[in-house]
């Protein structure tokens, strides 16, 4: 066979230079490539192209082609196994990363996250998702970025280096038009040319020219009509053959449908196995003319080239031999929490707070103790600690100082047996007999493919029974519950409270119908301390014709219920007695989760209710935002600060005490506008029309549409308050670049990300009336002045040309913003565009 020269590494944007020792390292790859492809027959081509289990690939001894192994993301590294008993790094959710505006900041979580790849022996990090905040009620909006491309762009095209800079591979997803949840597996995205261009294009272009990742995700949606893995257009033509993407194409979970579409629309992986539409499939369609073998080739290629760059083909030299320096995790997942935190509102300086002078604070919220770290789905991981709110300002205030209250609690659904309980999972055969068990952290049943007890197989197994003890935390009436499919048997202290089968609904995701709504089986009234025995059988169905094996199903429990009002009374007593009153409040997994959209952004519960008291009673009410999106906030002018927190991840409450007391600046802006009301925002509709979901509002998304429609937002795009002042003092502008001067006018040390905005004077085409062109973070203490030059990218001034398949240049007059936030410009200059 012939060889295929690797495609040309240009200066990319945000991307390290390309040395000549790199080419030459890199041609060797390509080599060793095309003969370990000449070594192969069809069959084992095909079979290297499918999913042997849920995260592998098959070895191949002869060529010296080790297991690739894929694993999760974008905020820890799951690995293969979904579980507590094996711990990962917990890092903020990435519209917290996003809030830092900050790429190299990016780029050192993304070599923080190879490090625990490489531990947990995993070759392929299945993130960043690059999707597009489209609208509030995306059920995975915190797992994006930002409403801006551009932003979105550069901050995956830091991530992506950073994983990579650790020798771990990425696979940026979902390409493309996966911006909600609802109908996810078969929904038509119907976009135009332009905004499929100018927006849900852009970041994938931007990260592949600023990063050259090593993988791609092709999404479950179609686009205009065709299935996103057998989309040949925007997959060879504009993916490939455009931008130069030279790495893995690997189909999202379960998407590949069609052997000759995704062949020929450049799918080059179909996971999970072993139950893929290619192996012997794939193999039979060839020998049958449906396929030509130069298809099934280009495939294997672009495996065998993510192989040799991680480092899993022998005798070929991976792209990163010499590691990055160790990363302490809880350090760097502290300081990513602080650095995301956006304070939208600080009236009369009332943060940060002076945690030495005697003053008290009166915290309450049940995220305060519970706190919500990550959002729910594909992207959970499981950390070795975690610290709430209330511990970490436990443990920074003085004793005394804290008290905490309830207050009002999110959720009264049923969760995960998890505080109290002691838990082993134990599996039996069609006769009794144990075949394998093991322990059980919390009460969440998730064995995915091979991820099985020790002994125990899916053929051998015909039951299961988490089975242990409960020390209750409170006397009173405790429900229990089950989430899944499937028939069940539950017990509590010795006695059967419920036995029946779970059957599907009407959930079209697996998601929704493995993670949705809990089922409350019994009550009973138990005592503080006094434990119980508890017991849930499951029978396993039958798994051997499905694509993906797995065992997933959850004990559920919930404590007792207090009157709402009367928590309410308690929490404002004690924000009445006290010098500041700190209300956490979040949304549930139930809110914010992969497999569904919302329905609204009204926080759940009497969260609300609880927040007007209080600040009825404490002027001094600081109001901290547990929540991955954005939320209704009908009290915000009420109270005398806001500070959005996103799911901060493991470290969140150490990062909350940091910043609330002055330790650290909230570091954050806005990456997307936040609406008074969601009746505000320009895309209220995510649910398709038979099928189909019309981008009917083309290019005015985010920030764009608000202005379009003349709405004011209740913070907008690029708002973030810190601890400091900042004075603009000039700005200076060629039509490369933007060169602006600013002096910090304050008493404390901070960062200011100085944000530059084309607003064009006057158009002849349909355009945006301003948008982010580019964006510098400085920093400067008291009294210091300092200038940075930011560049302006092209492409800031072009629109896609569909009529010419190209992209055109719009010349005229310019309006350039040096700006704190979209919505407050510091100064302004002329450019004129030839």
């Amino acid at each position: 066979m012939g060889g295929t020269a690797p495609h040309p590494h240009r200066n990319r944007r945000g991307g390290t230079a390309v040395t000549d020792a790199d080419q030459a390292r890199e041609q060797i790859r390509e080599d060793a490539v095309e003969a370990a492809l000449d070594k192969l027959d069809l069959d084992t081509k095909a079979r290297l192209l499918a999913g042997q289990d849920m995260w592998t690939l098959p070895e191949i001894p002869e060529i010296g082609l080790k297991s690739l192994v894929m694993s999760d993301g974008p905020i820890g590294v799951r690995g293969v196994r979904w579980t507590a008993d094996d711990p990962s790094i917990a890092l903020p959710s990435p519209t917290a990363l996003a809030a830092a505006w900050d790429p190299e900041l990016a780029r050192r979580a993304g070599r923080l996250l190879a490090q625990e790849a490489r531990r947990k022996g995993v070759h392929v990090l299945l993130a960043p998702t690059v999707n597009l905040h489209r609208s509030p009620l995306g059920g995975r909006h915190f797992e994006c970025y930002s409403e801006d491309p551009y932003l979105t762009g550069a901050v995956g095209s830091g991530y992506v280096n950073g994983v990579q800079d650790g020798g771990v591979g990425t696979t940026v997803k979902h390409f493309v038009g996966n911006d909600a949840e609802t109908e996810r597996f078969t929904v038509d995205s119907v976009i135009a040319p332009r905004p499929l261009r100018e927006l849900y294009l852009a970041p994938f272009e931007a990260i592949v020219e600023g990063a050259r990742p090593w993988g791609i995700m092709t999404a479950y949606n179609r686009v205009n009509g065709t299935t996103m893995t057998e989309h040949q257009y925007l997959v060879n033509e504009v993916l490939r053959a455009e931008w130069g993407f030279d790495g893995c194409n690997v189909s999202d979970w379960m998407a590949a449908r069609s052997t000759t579409g995704d062949i020929l629309g450049g799918l080059d992986v179909a996971m999970p196995g072993p139950q893929t539409v290619y192996g012997p499939a794939l193999a039979e369609a060839v020998r049958a003319g449906e396929v030509p073998e130069s298809a099934v080739d280009a495939a294997v290629r672009n495996v065998l080239r993510l192989a040799a760059r991680v480092g899993a083909l022998e005798g070929v030299p991976a792209v990163v031999e010499e590691l990055p320096a160790a990363i302490d995790g809880q350090a760097l997942a502290r300081e990513l929490a602080a650095r995301g935190f956006v304070l939208v509102r600080n009236e009369n300086g009332t943060l940060p707070l002076d945690g030495t002078s005697g003053g008290t604070v009166a915290l309450s919220g049940a995220a305060a103790r519970d706190a919500r770290i990550l959002g729910g789905g594909s992207a959970t991981v499981f950390p070795e600690r975690l610290v709430s709110p209330l511990d970490g300002l436990s443990a920074a205030l003085p004793e005394g100082a804290l008290t905490f209250t309830v207050g009002a609690d999110p959720s009264d659904e049923l969760t995960p047996a998890d505080k109290g309980f002691e838990l082993r999972a134990i599996c039996r055969d069609a006769s009794g007999t144990v075949v394998g068990e093991g322990s059980l952290p919390t009460g969440q049943v998730q064995w995915i493919g091979d991820d099985l007890p020790a002994g125990a197989t899916y053929a051998n197994m015909a039951s299961i029974e988490v089975t242990g003890t409960f020390l209750p935390r409170e006397s009173g009436e405790h429900a229990f519950g089950t989430r899944g499919l499937g028939a069940f048997a539950l017990a509590v202290d010795g006695e059967r409270r419920w036995e029946g089968v779970q059957e599907m609904g009407n959930e079209a995701d697996p998601f929704e119908a493995f993670f949705g709504a809990p089922s409350e089986r019994t009550r009973l009234t138990l005592t503080e301390g006094v434990p119980v025995e508890v017991s849930l059988t499951y029978q396993v169905p039958d798994t051997s014709g499905l694509p993906m094996r797995a065992v997933m199903f959850s004990l559920l429990h919930l404590g007792p219920r207090r009157d709402a009002d009367e928590l309410i009374a308690e929490a404002v007593e004690a924000a009445r007695a006290a010098d500041t009153a700190v209300v956490v409040v979040a949304t549930t997994e139930r809110v914010e989760s992969e497999g569904y959209d919302r329905t609204d952004l009204v926080l759940p519960g009497r969260q609300d209710d609880l927040v007007r008291a209080v600040a009825a009673v404490n002027p001094n009410t600081v109001v901290v935002v547990n929540a991955g999106s954005p939320v209704e906030l009908p009290w915000r002018e009420d109270v005398a600060a806001v500070l959005l927190a996103w799911f901060p991840g493991q470290e969140g409450g150490a990062a909350l005490a940091d910043v609330l007391l002055g330790d650290k600046e909230p570091g954050g802006r806005l990456p997307t506008t936040w609406p008074a009301r969601f009746a505000d925002a320009p895309v209220t509709e995510v649910v398709p029309t038979e099928g189909r979901l019309e981008y009917t509002e083309g290019l005015f998304i985010g920030y764009r549409g608000y202005e379009a429609q003349s709405v004011e937002p209740a913070f907008p795009f690029g708002h973030g308050l810190g601890y400091t002042d900042w004075s603009y003092e000039s700005l200076e502008v060629t039509p490369d670049t933007a060169r602006v001067r600013l002096t910090n006018t304050g008493t404390r040390p901070g960062r200011e990300v100085v944000q530059i905005y084309l607003a064009p004077t006057a158009d002849s085409v349909e355009r945006p009336a301003s948008w982010l062109a580019a964006f510098a973070g400085v920093e400067a203490g008291p009294g210091e002045s300092v200038e940075t030059e930011i560049a302006l990218p092209a492409r800031a001034f072009e629109i896609w040309d569909e009529e010419a398949r190209g992209w055109q240049r719009i010349g005229g007059t310019y309006e350039v913003r040096a700006s704190h936030s979209h919505g407050d410009t510091r100064l302004s200059a002329t450019l004129d565009l030839a």
